[in-house]
């Protein structure tokens, strides 16, 4: 072999070598996974009353802002509930006024009982001194002291009185039970009320959304998804071997299939606790005579950094993480 193909033969092996090795150590410490998918935030909307749509204030695949009206549940049997709630609240106070009245008026005759009360004990001693004297006789006296317990007892019956007519009155004001368990109900009506309107709880795109009026719809029912439009990240399934070189707050380079030969920015949130196979319904049985060793793969979040609005929900995308960042 003539000297100069040697040397170019040595030189296309050393370059293969270093190439093999320049790929092996980038790779090692640029760990990659073209199993990684994109996601959002998904709400899915349920109305939180029961009854028939009124109106519709959108449609599917509709962007919206937050706080948008979505819908509207027919609002006459709730605006009607409010009736009732106030007219019951304002009978309440009624209730608690014309208590209060009684109250007043035992405390007034409970004065006029205590007043008479100490007259007829004064009055008892002033005739039992006479009867002592020999200036009065025993039958005053006798009928002076029984005016006397009578007048005790009117006492004792007027602070029973008083102590029952508070006992049925109850607290005051806002504290009275009957009104508060009344102003509850009307809380309650109102709050209603206002669940008839379905408004958008934050911006997004409205998707599989197929309402009309006069569809009936229950509490609690889900009724379509809104896609937020806010936070936009991949979860990314790494290979178990390179989880120990990824860590939170490393750089990632994604490219999304949806958007070809565009690079994202992103950042690693964090790492899952356990492999796709731990969560998943039926895991696998390993304790089995034919077991096949099979590397797990488990999800690493990582966030978006430039996100557009043509990211979609579950496009498939490719994640390069750069391990040489602390």
């Amino acid at each position: 072999m003539k000297p100069r193909n040697l040397l170019i033969g040595i030189l296309l092996m050393a370059a293969v070598a270093g190439a093999g090795w320049w790929y092996y150590g980038y790779a090692s410490a640029h760990p990659s996974t073209s199993d990684a998918y994109l996601g959002r935030h998904v709400v899915h909307i349920a109305a939180q009353v029961s009854g028939p749509i009124l109106s519709v204030g959108v449609r599917n695949n509709q962007p919206v802002k937050e706080g948008d009206l979505l819908l509207t549940i027919d609002p006459a049997p709730f605006e009607l509930a409010v009736h009732r709630a106030e007219a019951q609240l304002q009978q309440a106070k009624d209730t608690l006024a014309a208590a209060d009245a009684r109250v007043d008026a035992v405390e007034a005759q409970l004065v006029s009982a205590r007043a008479n009360a100490d007259e007829t004990e004064r009055h008892a001693r002033r005739i039992s001194d006479l009867v002592a004297k020999g200036s009065s006789s025993k039958d005053i006296g006798d009928s002076a002291e029984q005016a006397k317990l009578d007048a005790q007892g009117a006492l004792s019956s007027a602070r029973a009185e008083l102590m029952a007519a508070k006992a049925a009155r109850g607290a005051l004001g806002t504290d009275n039970a009957a009104v508060k368990s009344a102003q509850s109900a009307l809380e309650e009506a109102r709050l209603d009320l206002q669940h008839t309107r379905i408004t958008a709880p934050a911006d997004g795109i409205v998707g599989d959304f197929d309402l009309r009026p006069g569809s009936y719809v229950g509490a609690g029912t889900a009724l379509f998804a809104l896609v937020e439009s806010r936070d936009v990240w991949v979860d990314a399934n790494f290979k178990e071997t390179d989880l120990p070189r990824i860590r939170a707050g490393q750089p990632a380079a994604i490219w999304v299939d949806l958007l070809p030969g565009r690079e994202f920015k992103g950042e690693v949130e964090g790492l899952s606790p356990a492999s796709g196979a731990a969560f998943s319904l039926l895991p696998a049985e390993n304790a089995t005579g034919n077991w096949v060793k099979v590397t797990q793969r488990f999800a690493v979040r990582i966030r978006v950094l430039d996100p557009v609005p043509e990211l979609r929900v579950g496009a498939s995308a490719e994640v390069r993480v750069d391990t040489t960042v602390d």
